[in-house]
């Protein structure tokens, strides 16, 4: 019988500082709830971080799986909530990850039921969809946000139509740009988001149509190939390290697309050595972005 590796624990993944991976990499993906920011206020030390960075003269592109602000937006939260001053061009959100999907699959012009704020339904019409307010008839469902509308109303409604778009027959495709489950709220609160109504969604399709394995969300953001295939182009180098405070997310979708990570505390993800880690194992450990 083959040996079993042992179980690789977190406790055992080495400790790293902000310095040294500014240091060993031309840029830093930088997650942003969790990491930068928690609900309406800054994470501690994270202007800190951000202008250790700058001062290297290291560039950091902000990878989020936000759907519910444009970039533009995000960088005025970011601005007002004295992290200085970013570059809308340096954040890749899930919402912008849209735009090269809705033109890969030919959907300029399709009817889209938006659940999500306004900046979710622009980023939908800046790919191209015609936005089509509820109970109204569409063949593409995206859900980008838990903000913006009334979730149990409007889940109520999605579920309605595409029973009654699926009984007769008719296509429809299912969207989710930002699958996270869970966000911080603030120094000790949390939330379901999207990707949460999603899985809701789903299984709700899966006990009416039992065996239609297609009817499940197209996910965009991370940990999935397109948030990090934007970001390494931006980047225009794969000299990077991603930072995030989820393994699930951050640290998994780095690993599958080939760079290093490190595990940032104090999100998302509580601190437990014993805790076993796998594909999701990041390569290092950040205590956090401040001294």
């Amino acid at each position: 019988m083959a040996d079993v590796p042992p179980t690789r624990r977190l406790g055992d993944i080495p400790h790293t500082t902000l310095d040294a991976l500014i240091e060993g990499h031309e840029a830093l993906l930088l997650d942003a709830y969790g990491v930068l920011v928690a609900g309406q206020v800054a994470v501690p030390g994270a202007r800190a971080g951000l202008d250790a960075i700058r001062a290297a003269g290291r560039r950091f592109l902000i990878l989020t799986n936000d759907a519910a602000r444009l970039p533009a937006s995000c960088a005025a939260k970011y601005a007002r909530l004295g992290l200085g001053d970013v570059d809308p061009e340096d954040i890749v959100t899930a919402g912008s990850l849209l735009t090269p999907y809705f033109a890969d699959h030919d959907l300029a012009g399709a009817r889209c039921v938006v659940l999500g704020t306004d900046d979710s339904r622009a980023y939908v019409e800046r790919a191209g969809g015609e936005v089509v307010a509820l109970p109204g008839e569409a063949e593409v469902v995206a859900i980008c946000d838990e903000a913006g509308f009334d979730v149990l109303q409007g889940l109520h409604q999605v579920v309605t139509m595409l029973f009654a778009r699926l009984d007769r027959g008719d296509p429809v495709r299912l969207l989710c740009p930002n699958p996270d489950l869970v966000f911080p709220r603030g120094p000790a609160g949390y939330g379901i988001t999207s990707g949460a109504l999603a899985a809701t969604v789903e299984a709700v399709l899966a006990h009416r149509y039992p065996g239609r394995g297609d009817l499940r969300f197209v996910r965009l953001g991370k940990p999935h190939a397109p948030a990090y295939d934007e970001a390494l182009r931006r980047a225009g180098t794969r000299a990077v390290a991603m930072l995030g405070d989820q393994l699930a997310t951050d640290i998994l979708g780095a690993n599958q697309a080939g760079i290093p990570s490190a595990l940032v505390l104090g999100g998302l993800t509580p601190w437990d050595a014993a805790r076993a880690v796998g594909e999701d194992a990041p390569t290092w450990v950040l205590p956090g972005l401040g001294p």
